[in-house]
C-alpha cells in the first residue's frame, strides 16, 4: 500500500511539464540544452523493491535529445527518515534493471540508450550525505596514488541528487515551473520538521496560484489532502487558514470536513486491523505456550516474557511448529543455547 509521501510526490512529478521542472533544476546545463523536453513522456513499471515502498517510489521517463538519440530518466524519490549509505549500490541496481528490461524490448539494439539517474530526498534528519559513487564503497588501499589507481579498476558509477533539504527556501521558490511544482518543492522540504505550520500562511500566494492553474482544484485536494494525512494539529490549522484565504468559506469548510472525517475514518480501520493483528499474534503465543506446558517444557518468565510480547507472526507461526515436537525450550526459541 502506497504511503502519503510516495501518493503526492507520485502525482507531483509524475506529470511531464512537473517532471521537467524537476529535471531542468538538477540536470547539467549542456543536458537540458540538448534534451527536447516536448518529447518527454512518463512509461509505466518500477523497478523499486517491494519491501521498499513505503520508503521511496520512482518514476521512469523517455526522451529524445535534439540529435535524434533516446534518453531514459529515471528518479528515485526518497522518503526514508535517515541517510542510507548504500544508495550509490543500489541506484546501481535499479539501473541495470531498468537497462535489462530495455534491452528485451529492443533486441534489434546494439547500444544501450543513455540513462540518467536522480534522487530526490526530503528526509527530516538534514543534508544527504550518503556517497554517490559507488567507487567510494570500497575500500580501497590508503595512499593518494594507490587509492587513485585502484579507483580505476572498480566498478564506477553516479547518481545525481536534488538534495531538498540543503536549499533555502528563496531557492525553491525561485525554481521554474508550474506553481505546483513549487508548492511541492517546498513542502516536501519543509514537511517533516516543526516549520511547516509556521511557513504554510507565507505560502498563501503560491496556493492561490495553484488554484488559478488549469485543475487547480483538482491539485489543491491533493496538497490539502497531503498535508492533513502527514501534519500535527498545528499544520491542520495552517492549511485551514490558507484555505479559507484562496477559496470562499463554504468550499474551504467543506473540504477541512471531508477530508478530517476521512482521517477520522483511516485511523479507525487503521485501529480495528491494529487490534485484530494483535489479538492474533497473542492468541498464537498462549497457544505456544499452552502446547509447551502440555509437554512438560519448562518455560522460565524471560522466556514466557518473549513468546508474549512477539509481535511478527512468521516468529510465531515457526516457533508454534517446533513447540509440536519439542522436548526442551532450546528446540523452539532461536538463539537458545543447546
Amino acid at each position: 500500500m502506497s504511503g502519503p509521501h510516495d501518493l503526492f510526490a507520485r502525482y507531483t512529478f509524475g506529470h511531464p511539464e512537473r517532471a521537467a521542472a524537476e529535471l531542468r533544476a538538477v540536470l547539467p546545463a549542456h543536458v537540458v540544452s540538448e534534451v527536447d523536453w516536448s518529447s518527454l513522456r512518463r512509461e509505466p513499471g518500477s523497478v523499486v523493491d517491494p519491501e521498499l515502498r513505503e520508503t521511496e517510489s520512482d518514476l521512469l521517463f523517455t526522451a529524445r535529445l535534439h540529435t535524434g538519440h533516446s534518453l531514459l530518466l529515471y528518479v528515485l524519490l526518497e522518503h526514508q527518515s535517515t541517510v542510507d549509505r548504500w544508495m550509490a549500490l543500489r541506484m546501481l541496481r535499479y539501473v541495470v534493471r531498468q537497462v535489462e528490461r530495455w534491452r528485451q524490448e529492443h533486441p534489434e539494439s546494439e547500444l544501450l540508450p543513455i540513462i540518467l539517474p536522480l534522487v530526490m530526498y526530503h528526509g527530516p534528519e538534514g543534508a544527504w550525505t550518503a556517497p554517490r559513487r559507488v567507487e567510494d564503497l570500497f575500500d580501497l588501499p590508503k595512499g593518494d596514488e594507490k587509492w587513485e589507481r585502484w579507483r580505476a579498476l572498480v566498478p564506477g558509477f553516479e547518481y545525481l541528487l536534488d538534495d531538498l533539504t540543503a536549499e533555502r527556501e528563496a531557492v525553491l521558490s525561485a525554481r521554474p515551473g508550474p506553481p505546483l511544482a513549487r508548492l511541492a518543492w517546498l513542502i516536501l522540504r519543509y514537511g517533516r520538521t516543526g516549520a511547516l505550520a509556521h511557513k504554510l500562511p507565507e505560502w498563501t500566494a503560491l496556493f492561490a496560484q495553484v488554484q488559478a492553474a488549469p485543475e487547480g482544484a483538482e491539485h489543491l485536494v491533493v496538497v490539502i489532502r497531503y498535508l492533513l494525512w502527514v501534519g500535527d494539529e498545528a499544520v491542520h490549522e495552517a492549511a485551514g487558514q490558507v484555505l479559507h484565504s484562496v477559496l470562499n468559506e463554504q468550499r474551504a469548510e467543506e473540504l477541512m470536513r471531508s477530508y478530517g472525517e476521512e482521517l477520522i475514518e483511516r485511523g479507525r480501520q487503521q485501529g480495528l486491523a491494529k487490534g485484530r493483528e494483535e489479538g492474533l499474534t497473542r492468541g498464537r503465543a498462549e497457544y505456544i505456550l499452552r502446547i509447551l506446558t502440555a509437554r512438560g517444557v519448562r518455560v522460565d518468565e524471560a522466556a514466557r516474557q518473549r513468546i508474549l510480547t512477539c509481535t511478527d507472526l512468521a516468529t510465531l507461526d515457526r516457533w508454534f511448529d517446533r513447540s509440536l515436537n519439542a522436548t526442551t525450550l532450546s528446540e523452539v526459541l532461536d538463539g537458545l543455547a543447546q
